[in-house]
């Protein structure tokens, strides 16, 4: 249920990795926009810890409780994307544009994740545009600013045409400008989802022939399968996070704040070279899916739920465990395994060929049949969501969703069980559509029990 913004990893690894965003979670998958599923980074991992007795790692470092001290970073587990991916996702891209009617004559890209997924480059949003545009045929063009061309030459791993424009110039009509210099003056231009409406608006009035459509059935099209190696990453996300989880899990003390354990799973993550966050939320708290202002203090029979990950190399981990502090009262351990039981019905329904709300149907029944429904009554909220270089991405699980799953695609399976006032509980996982078969977990395995949620 977790969500992400994108930044580059200092040097370690020479990776790429995702900063969640602050502090609770975030409703929706807007990259930069503030919000309850954002987490604070910084000086936060620094301050975990005097929280439990602190330690000496071989490393020499200091701080962190014993069972977080011994996280190591991931070093060679991590293989990043290269060139040639890159450009043979570019290649993808122009063979679906071909492929679907109507056909699409040119994509418009502007940064972020997709911009990312086909060229590597990573760039923040702002006034003055760079964007991909990538014709039907022939090289990609990109078209940036002048005095950020030297910067933008030394990202690209692959042969285009750059078209650089001043600041007095309009990098739209250069854009443009650059699609009629190849004979490309009328037909369908797909815009990418997130470019802002200003770009997509200014498009349009300096290329009147165009009709500017969604991009989503080429880019969807080729972000929705994952990779054998973008999964291989993806498994190495999950593993991170789960070894976070479990050190985080063994370092409980009473007392303790969402606050305290929050950093715990940072610190943790930081010790891995990662960074990573997670919402924590404690006994009634957990009632609500995405938490409460309300200071809350650890204490002995309380639901402790940890809702977080990380990324490497651009992609994401989304892993939710929640265990108990003490011993499980007889309701709160019935409703642990509904939730548990609606999981394995969600990876059984989730197969190929079939469609994707019939998966969140499948979770649903198993909730509503052990007591907990009807609908959202008590499992407020859709059974998952896509997740690759973005946390939440294209397709979803919803019910009423009529994608079609196909082999490589990615979700979360959520179920959850909230009961206001007392406690909510929440697994998660992640998963991919197998060629043949239930889904596979991109996890290392469903949670083992609420005592020991990572066995």
């Amino acid at each position: 249920m977790f969500l992400y913004a994108s930044i580059c990893l200092d040097k370690l690894c020479s990776v790429q990795i995702n900063l969640f965003p602050v502090m609770h979670k975030l409703n929706q998958h807007h990259l930069h926009q503030p919000a309850r599923r954002q987490f604070l980074f910084g000086a936060a991992a620094a301050s975990a810890l005097a929280l439990t007795p602190a330690v000496r790692a071989a490393d020499g470092s200091e701080g962190l409780p014993e069972a977080l001290a011994g996280l190591k970073p991931l070093g060679g587990r991590v293989h990043p994307i290269t060139a040639d991916e890159f450009h043979g996702r570019l290649l993808r891209a122009q063979k679906l544009m071909t492929e679907l009617e109507p056909k699409y004559d040119a994509l418009f890209v502007a940064p972020g994740t997709s911009l990312y997924y086909f060229t590597g480059i990573r760039w923040g949003s702002s006034e003055r545009l760079l964007a991909l545009v990538l014709p039907r045929t022939g090289e990609p063009i990109v078209v940036a600013p002048a005095f950020e061309e030297g910067r933008m030459r030394e990202k690209l791993n692959f042969a285009a045409e750059v078209r650089a424009w001043q600041e007095d110039e309009s990098p739209t009509k250069i854009a443009a400008a650059a699609l009629g210099d190849r004979g490309i003056r009328t037909g369908r231009v797909g815009v990418e989802e997130t470019a802002a409406f200003t770009f997509y608006d200014h498009l349009r009035a300096a290329a009147p022939g165009f009709e500017c459509v969604s991009a989503d059935p080429v880019t969807i099209a080729c972000r929705g399968r994952k990779s054998a190696h973008e999964l291989e990453l993806m498994q190495v996300a999950c593993a991170a996070t789960c070894d976070v989880f479990r050190a985080v899990f063994g370092s409980l003390k009473e007392g303790m704040s969402q606050e305290d354990i929050g950093k715990l799973v940072e610190g943790g993550f930081s010790k891995m070279g990662l960074h990573g966050g997670a919402l924590v939320l404690l006994g009634a708290s957990a009632a609500l899916p995405h938490g409460t202002i309300k200071p809350q203090k650890l204490k002995e029979g309380d639901v402790v739920l940890i809702d977080g990950g990380c990324g490497v190399d651009g992609y994401a981990s989304d892993v939710t465990r929640t265990g108990i502090f003490g011993k499980p009262s007889e309701k709160v351990a019935r409703v642990y395994e509904i939730v548990r039981k609606a999981q394995d019905a969600a990876l059984d329904a989730a197969r190929a060929g079939r469609l994707s709300g019939t998966v969140d149907d499948a979770a649903r029944k198993v909730v509503t049949d052990g007591g907990y429904g009807p609908d959202y009554k008590y499992f407020t909220h859709r059974l998952g969501h896509g997740i690759g270089l973005d946390g939440h991405e294209h397709p979803y699980l919803v019910r009423g969703s009529k994608t079609v799953l196909e082999p490589g695609m990615t979700f979360s399976n959520e179920p959850g069980i909230y009961i206001p006032g007392e406690f909510g509980l929440r697994c998660e996982d992640d998963m991919v559509i197998a060629a043949d078969g239930p889904a596979q977990l991109l996890t290392p395995g469903f949670p083992v029990s609420l005592e020991k949620p990572l066995g």
